[in-house]
């Protein structure tokens, strides 16, 4: 059974409920493309749209757009409301940077805005989008023509937590410390020294040896295991599943292919183990590094107690999918199994094992989400990948 809410935003009718998020000025949308998709256990679903407008001028710019359904709408959107595939539907939408769940987003993007938090003499030359996540977070890249900042954007409600975690990591490991923040969901960041750790393993630079990310997750502060827990993988299949049913509605070998892994996984008992400090996000992509050293770790926005277990399955799901990219393999694959080795001597195999499908299934929506032109079949690569995996844990 297809979404109504996911039929409706990637379907013909989408440029019809996005018009009215152009009514305010005029503005007239001549082509609409999902850039980022986010489907949700329960058949709800955001997306974040790059469109063409052609403004009451005559001219025409690039411009992003959102809409989500279900009951994430946030209070201030403008609402569209009718009946899709037989079920009633509720869209709320707007247009960058007004995200209603998100109001310092207006601010941030400002060329002012270093300038007018002390940071800077000058306004910004140079503003980069790094990601947007409609209703949940942005994080721009800001020059002032002598550093480079990131001003990450949350709900207002988010703020205090992740301040916390920078505040308690920064002392001890290479974590950003926090240049400026405020209520209302900025927080300002100095950009960290070296490459990230994924475009080193797709150059095949040298990358920092196992033991080095087990001594960075060692010193986690102990005071970020009071933070609310992280789940487990295992404890999140189901609900990665149902994301993943809806956006693969129709898709008759995905389907096929999640049912065979789900019900493998069920059969896994989730043997919990110490809670410790995570980062909760562990991967390649949150690492930087030069010749060799681990310069910076970022996004602690997930930080809290949890299983060091699930650090390494996470990582290694990350990079084993990574291999399965031109790009990255050998590099990736060649990685995961230095990491593999490493933290077999850690943690229990077989679990990491299992834990690591589990984490593969919740990156296979990855994808759809940034609407690849071959999303099924890189989809059921991934599960393929994690059905590998749970096979290699006997």
């Amino acid at each position: 059974m297809t979404s109504p809410a996911l039929d409706l935003l990637l379907g013909p009718h989408a440029p019809d409920v996005l018009t009215a998020a152009l009514a305010e000025y005029g503005g007239e949308l001549e082509h609409l493309q999902p850039g980022h998709v986010n489907a949700r256990p329960s058949g709800a679903a955001t997306v974040m749209y790059w469109a063409v407008v052609r403004r009451a001028d005559g001219s025409r710019t690039t411009e992003i757009l959102a809409a989500t359904t279900g009951g994430h709408i946030p209070a201030g959107a403008a609402v569209v409301a009718g009946e899709h595939l037989g079920a009633p539907v509720e869209v709320g939408i707007w247009r960058w940077p007004q995200d209603p769940a998100l109001p310092a987003l207006g601010a941030a993007a400002d060329p002012g805005v270093l300038r007018g938090l002390g940071l800077s003499a000058t306004d910004v030359s140079d503003v980069r989008v790094r990601a947007y996540r409609p209703a949940q977070r942005a994080v721009l890249e800001l020059h002032d023509g002598h550093r480079t900042w990131f001003l990450k954007v949350l709900r207002p409600s988010a703020v205090a937590q992740v301040r916390a975690c920078h505040d308690l990591a920064s002392p001890h490991l290479p974590v950003p410390p926090v240049a400026a923040c405020t209520g209302d969901g900025l927080i300002v960041l100095p950009e960290a020294p070296g490459t990230p750790l994924r475009d080193v393993l797709a150059d095949g630079g040298e990358v920092p040896p196992p033991d080095a990310l087990e001594a960075l997750l060692d010193a986690l502060p102990a005071e970020l295991a009071a933070m609310p827990p992280r789940r487990s993988h295992l404890e999140l299949v189901d609900e990665h599943a149902a994301a993943l049913r809806w956006a693969a509605a129709g898709e008759a070998d995905v389907l096929a292919q999640l049912a065979e892994l789900l019900d493998a996984l069920h059969t896994v008992e989730h043997e919990a183990g110490p809670v410790v400090p995570v980062h909760g996000d562990f991967y390649e992509g949150q690492l930087l590094t030069d010749e060799g050293r681990i310069t910076g770790l970022v996004d602690l926005d997930t930080a809290g107690g949890g299983e060091r277990i699930d650090e390494w399955a996470m990582l290694l799901a990350h990079l084993s999918g990574l291999d399965l990219e031109d790009r990255w393999h050998p590099t990736a694959g060649r990685y995961a199994t230095e990491v593999l080795a490493h933290a077999d001597r850690r943690v229990a195999p077989r679990q990491l094992r299992q834990r690591t499908a589990a984490a593969l299934l919740g990156l296979a929506t990855g994808p759809f989400r940034v609407q690849h032109p071959q999303w099924p079949e890189h989809t059921v690569a991934r599960i393929e990948l994690a059905k590998k995996w749970l096979a290699s844990a006997g």
